[in-house]
């Protein structure tokens, strides 16, 4: 199974869009996760700094954690490749036909994806696939 660590995983994007950036060969993972750099230039800078492993964000200093951020759009690729939780990838193609945008679809998506992990991780549970599909579908129709 793969468990990264906190520092294997930002490594795993930090890598990734290195080669991306040299043209080296890439993985079908590696692949996705430098498209989803690239869909990101605000991060561009951080994911070249040698220091980035390191850093720490916090709410406290309102900084999204881009590792963070990227990791959850990473997820939401997989699961629309699967359709898991199943119906996942009809609410995402009606997303992306209401706001027009697949980069804007994906962030509804991540909203509640965000929200489950963290409603999960407060109560100790498992993330709850039906919850997470009925958030998707409310902000989409709303």
């Amino acid at each position: 199974m793969f468990d990264p660590t906190r520092d294997q995983a930002r490594r795993f994007f930090i890598d990734a869009w290195r080669k991306y950036r040299a043209q080296e060969p890439l993985t079908g993972l590696e692949s996705m996760a430098a498209a989803l750099v690239a869909m990101h230039p605000e991060y561009h800078e951080l994911l070249q700094s040698p220091d980035a492993v390191l850093r720490e964000w916090t709410p406290d200093d309102g900084q999204l954690n881009p590792f963070l951020h990227l990791s959850l759009h990473l997820a939401i690729e997989e699961q629309l490749q699967i359709d898991q939780p199943p119906g996942l990838a009809a609410a995402f193609d009606t997303a992306r036909a209401r706001f027009g945008d697949r980069h804007d679809a994906l962030h509804v998506v991540l909203e509640c994806l965000g929200e489950t992990v963290w409603r999960a991780q407060t109560t100790r549970s498992v993330p709850d696939g039906a919850a997470y599909l009925d958030c998707v579908r409310r902000k989409v129709s709303s």
